[in-house]
C-alpha cells in the first residue's frame, strides 16, 4: 500500500460528517417526557373523589336541592299553562265586548261637512243645537238607534226627522229637503234617514241637529264626544258607547 504523502491533496475534504450526538439521548429525552405525563395524570386522578366515598349528608343534600329545582320547574309550567288558559279567556271576554259595542254603535250624521254654528245663543235666543252645513240633497244618518217619533214638516225645523232612544232620549235632524222615514219606524246607526236641505227657519242649505235629554236641550258635541263621535274632528267610532260607560 503507498503511503500518502503529507503534501499530496485530500481528496476527502468537505466530505467529513458532522458529529452527532448519539440516538440513544434522543430516546432518553422523549421516554423522560411520557414518563413525566404519567406521573402528572397518576397524581389527578389521585385527586378524584370515589362516588362510594362521598359524605351522605351531602349527597342528601344535593338529592334535596335537585328536587327543589324540579318543582320550581313544574310550578313554572304550570303557571304558564295558567297564564296562557288565562289569556284565552281575556280573549273570549274581549269578542264579546266587542260584540255587543258593534250592536250599539254611533256614527257623524254626514259623510262631509262643515260645521257653522254652535249650540247657545243666538240673536238673542237659544240655538237648540249645531249646524252642519252641506249640499243640499246631502243624505243624513241616524247618529244612533231608535224609533222615530215624528217625521215630516215641523214648523221653524221644516222637514224634520225625530228619533227617540232606548233611554228616552232624542235627537232631532232639521231643515231637510225630505224625509225618508215614518213615524214608527225602527232605525239602526248609520242609516239614511233623510236629505239635507233649506227649509224652516233656515240660512243657507245645512242640517241642524239637537238633542234632547229628560226634556231638556244639550250640546251635542260633548254629549256625543262622550259617545265615541267628534262632530268638529269629524271622528267616529262604533265603539263609543265603550267610552260613555
Amino acid at each position: 500500500m503507498r503511503q500518502r504523502l503529507s503534501s499530496e491533496p485530500d481528496r476527502y475534504r468537505g466530505r467529513r460528517r458532522v458529529p452527532t450526538p448519539p440516538r440513544s439521548r434522543y430516546a432518553a429525552v422523549v421516554t423522560s417526557a411520557f414518563v413525566g405525563a404519567g406521573v402528572v395524570a397518576l397524581g389527578a386522578a389521585t385527586q378524584l373523589p370515589d362516588a362510594k366515598a362521598v359524605n351522605p349528608e351531602v349527597l342528601k343534600n344535593l338529592q334535596a336541592a335537585a328536587g327543589v329545582q324540579d318543582a320550581l320547574a313544574d310550578r313554572t309550567t304550570d303557571s304558564g299553562d295558567r297564564a296562557s288558559r288565562g289569556d284565552e279567556r281575556g280573549s273570549d271576554d274581549a269578542a264579546l265586548s266587542q260584540e255587543a259595542l258593534e250592536k250599539d254603535p254611533w256614527v257623524l250624521p254626514l259623510e262631509d261637512y262643515t260645521f257653522t254654528a254652535p249650540y247657545g245663543m243666538r240673536f238673542g235666543v237659544l240655538h237648540e243645537g249645531i249646524d252642519l252645513a252641506a249640499p243640499e240633497g246631502t243624505p243624513f244618518k241616524a247618529v244612533h238607534g231608535g224609533t222615530v217619533k215624528q217625521a215630516g214638516y215641523n214648523g221653524g225645523f221644516g222637514y224634520s226627522v225625530t228619533v227617540q232612544l232606548d233611554d228616552g232620549s232624542q235627537m232631532i235632524y232639521g231643515h231637510a229637503r225630505r224625509v225618508l222615514v215614518k213615524v214608527g219606524d225602527k232605525v239602526n246607526a248609520g242609516q239614511i234617514i233623510g236629505e239635507v236641505g233649506n227649509t224652516g227657519h233656515s240660512f243657507g242649505t245645512h242640517l241642524h241637529l239637537g238633542i234632547y235629554v229628560n226634556g231638556n236641550t244639550t250640546d251635542p258635541v260633548p254629549y256625543l264626544r262622550a259617545h265615541g263621535v267628534d262632530i268638529k274632528l269629524k271622528i267616529e267610532s262604533v265603539y263609543g258607547s265603550l267610552a260613555a260607560s
